[in-house]
């Protein structure tokens, strides 16, 4: 995109964790992992491959898991974005945040952002899901720990829920 010295810079405008944002990029393809990191101080979402791959940078977009690494900001546009930091607070979690703080499914951490994120879409689409559509819906988050039993333990106990 050319823009003129005087052009204004660009602004999209979205919903995050529930609340309006306004934010400003000259890029329309900067990736919204950077702008929930830097421009709002959500860090949630974690840097992982930058090739959508991973599953370390997933955020909910109208309620269904993507890989904000490579969602343009310009795709956000009008959009509610969920983070993790929007789930739950320390004081009440979310029931998918809780069950994962009692199965201890968390070690080295840096992927549980993404299974989480992933799990909540799992049981917003399909509320009491079969261990094999959980085990489908976490298959692109990639988790170098070896938590996966409790993570599917704490995805099936919060479903429970």
């Amino acid at each position: 995109m050319q823009l003129a010295d005087n052009d204004p810079m660009p602004q999209y405008k979205f919903r995050v964790n529930g609340g309006p944002v306004t934010v400003d990029s000259w890029d329309p393809d900067q990736p919204l992992l950077y702008i929930l990191r830097n421009a709002l101080a959500l860090q949630g979402a974690k840097f992982g491959c930058g090739l959508g791959q991973c599953g370390a940078c997933t955020v909910l977009m109208d309620g269904k898991a993507v890989r904000s690494c490579v969602t343009p900001v310009k795709q956000v546009a009008g959009r509610a974005v969920t983070t993790l930091e929007g789930l739950g607070t320390p004081e009440k979690p979310d029931a998918i945040q809780s069950a994962f703080i009692a199965e201890q499914a968390a070690q080295r951490g840096y992927c549980t952002n993404g299974m989480i994120m992933s799990a909540k879409a799992v049981l917003t689409q399909t509320p009491h899901p079969t261990l094999e559509q959980v085990k489908q819906g976490l298959a692109g988050n990639l988790c170098r720990c070896g938590t996966h039993t409790r993570i599917l333990s704490a995805v099936m106990r919060a479903a429970k829920a």
